[in-house]
């Protein structure tokens, strides 16, 4: 792991700045770099003090990839530790094996690279460091909106955001900015102080993650298993798996209920390639628990703010894109906005553009991953019977035309959107 880099001017930290972004997560810090080249003064708050969270999305895909490389970054990126994997596996415990490959597309980077979140957010942060604009709080969480109106969002939906107001161990601080970006996560105290409308579906499952010890001679892919009434997906990182266990919807505490000892078994029966190794599953204080959960604003912005990534809308874990839609959230905030930015006349109409820009693709990857979640997901975990892979899956792996297809959405999603030509050579 990296080590953190020091907070720019700390103990000097501006009160007054051209763009404030709540939250540090991947839309936040990719946001506050490309606009630190820009020379826009950028403060990036962050509630925790280091990135390190257990079972953080973490992997990077193509489209992803080729951002950091348009930035010149993808080299000194690729030198951190890491795992590449071209191939995606599904098995049913009856036999039946498919693949999908990432090696057809046309990418400099026919891959999906795991590495930690915590190690992402530091390079990127790192990276911003090295520009003068750029500054980040730590330990600093933004609970509320400065608004005409006053705090509290008194202004309502109408109001106008001047401002964010966070807090840290000194007490309560008000931050003055043109703009404020809600990066704040799939919890956005930000958005709710916007009051911005909000559509929720409803995932029909959970997820238990959990680790176990990976040998050298396993598959390097991301494999898929599938029996009567379970799923799990096992991620590899090197020297072991990261596995996500899926189970309907609320049902954590009937499985919890059956003891760690019957959770052990079923997972041995869904791989049985672990069965040697599901005792390294020790209590349930190793098995953390993801209630999914999938929205989407119907408006990203009022006046003098913009949610972008989960703060926006929330994704499924379905194909794992949540880190690569937040990012191409952020590169098309920053081609939009810089020069508003720099100018001082940032208007409702760029906001609007942002949302305009990247609301299909959203729409589109959520209308994807809800069918996937009803279709397959809900009727496999359902089911009682043995398991059996659907038709129309196998028919797509098997057709030529068609095989890409996942593959494609999986790595660049609807639209990969490129870093504007001016941002990349910081003039």
């Amino acid at each position: 792991m990296t080590s953190p880099p020091e907070d720019h001017g700390a103990g000097s930290l501006s009160r007054s700045v051209q763009c404030c972004i709540a939250g540090c997560g991947p839309a936040g810090a990719m946001l506050g770099l490309l606009l630190a080249r820009k020379g826009i003064d950028v403060l990036v708050l962050e509630k925790h003090g280091d990135f390190l969270r257990d079972f953080r999305g973490d992997t990077i895909h193509p489209s992803t990839l080729e951002i950091l490389d348009e930035l010149g970054l993808a080299d000194r990126f690729l030198a951190l530790p890491h795992s590449k994997v071209s191939t995606i596996m599904l098995r049913s415990t009856s036999g039946q094996t498919i693949s999908l490959s990432l090696s057809r597309l046309p990418t400099k980077f026919p891959y999906i690279a795991f590495v930690p979140q915590w190690d992402f957010l530091e390079f990127l942060t790192a990276e911003a460091q090295r520009f003068p604009t750029f500054q980040m709080k730590r330990n600093a969480e933004a609970v509320d909106l400065i608004q005409s109106g006053g705090p509290g969002g008194a202004g309502g939906a109408g109001g106008v955001v001047s401002g964010v107001r966070y807090v840290d161990a000194d007490g309560a601080h008000d931050v003055t900015a043109p703009l404020v970006i809600g990066a704040d996560g799939r919890t956005s105290r930000t958005r709710e102080a916007a009051g911005l409308p909000r559509i929720e579906s409803s995932p029909p499952m959970d997820v238990f993650w959990f680790r176990v010890s990976r040998r050298p001679d396993e598959p390097e892919a991301v494999a898929g298993r599938i029996g009567a009434g379970k799923l799990c997906v096992m991620l590899n990182r090197g020297d072991y798996w990261q596995i996500a266990y899926l189970i309907p919807k609320g049902g954590a505490d009937r499985v919890r209920a059956a003891g760690i000892d019957a959770f052990r078994r079923d997972v041995a029966s869904l791989a049985p390639e672990l069965s040697d190794r599901v005792a390294e599953i020790r209590d349930w204080d190793d098995v953390k628990l993801l209630t999914v959960r999938a929205d989407r604003l119907t408006r990203w912005h009022k006046p003098g703010y913009l949610a972008i990534g989960d703060a926006a809308h929330a994704m499924s874990p379905v194909g794992g894109v949540g880190i690569n839609v937040a990012i191409h959230d952020a590169v098309v905030a920053a081609n939009v906005l810089w020069r508003p930015l720099r100018e001082g006349r940032v208007t409702d109409a760029d906001l609007a553009r942002v949302q305009q820009q990247r609301e299909r693709a959203v729409r589109i990857i959520q209308a994807f991953q809800s069918v996937v979640q009803t279709r397959f997901l809900k009727p496999a975990l359902e089911s009682t019977r043995p398991a059996t892979i659907p038709f129309a899956v196998r028919f797509v792996t098997r057709v030529p035309m068609l095989r890409d297809l996942p593959p494609r959405l999986i790595a660049f999603g609807i639209s990969r959107p490129h870093v504007d030509r001016q941002i990349v050579d910081r003039r």
